[in-house]
């Protein structure tokens, strides 16, 4: 992805997950790397359960912080059915990278509604570069089931032209010393399975 041209990157989650951390890290990086970076923030009604979406946009020189319907450049997505729902900002030529992770929203723990099933294939019919990642196994086995976010910022950092010590260095600015580490192992795992 160019320094010429704006892109853009939708980040759709469940309160408690880590979406505005990770939205931090990823905009801390781009910007380290000599980009304008513009980034906006929904928050749903619950702390702990409601959406959480970041929009995230960088370029030579961005003028807005929100990314139009099919403009998004990459989804990137920490639960599957909210990835599913904000799939109409995409551009069809788009990239989702999503984690592997059903969280029953209200109304399906309600049982008024169903979780859909097979949201991957539901992704692919409408993008065809569709990465799933077991974001969870790999923040176990990094020793944290809560770096679900850094594991899904390797995948990510896969896409995007930031050098891998400037992920680091983004990491170390905003984890906080004691995450630090466990923070670092679970970057590298999902770096090392999402390639170009």
């Amino acid at each position: 992805m160019t320094n010429d041209k704006v892109t853009n990157i939708l980040m759709a989650g469940v309160g408690g997950q880590g979406t505005l951390l990770a939205s931090e890290i990823l905009s801390e990086v781009l910007m380290q790397a000599g980009y304008d970076v513009k980034k906006a923030e929904v928050h749903g009604m619950a702390q702990r359960g409601g959406s959480v979406v970041s929009h995230v946009r960088f370029g030579k020189k961005v003028h807005s912080a929100i990314i139009p319907e099919g403009g998004a450049d990459v989804l990137f997505g920490f639960e599957l059915l909210e990835t599913y729902r904000y799939l109409p900002l995409v551009d069809p030529n788009g990239t989702v990278v999503v984690n592997n992770l059903r969280i029953a929203p209200p109304s399906v723990a309600l049982g008024k509604e169903e979780y859909p099933e097979d949201i991957p294939a539901k992704l692919q019919q409408h993008i065809d570069d569709v990465r799933v990642v077991d974001g969870l196994r790999l923040a176990e086995q990094a020793g944290n089931s809560r770096t679900v976010n850094t594991v899904l910022l390797g995948a990510l950092s896969n896409l995007l032209a930031p050098t891998h010590e400037q992920w680091l260095n983004a990491i170390r600015a905003l984890v906080p010393e004691k995450f630090l580490k466990v923070n670092l192992e679970a970057f590298e795992l999902g770096r090392g399975i999402v390639q170009c």
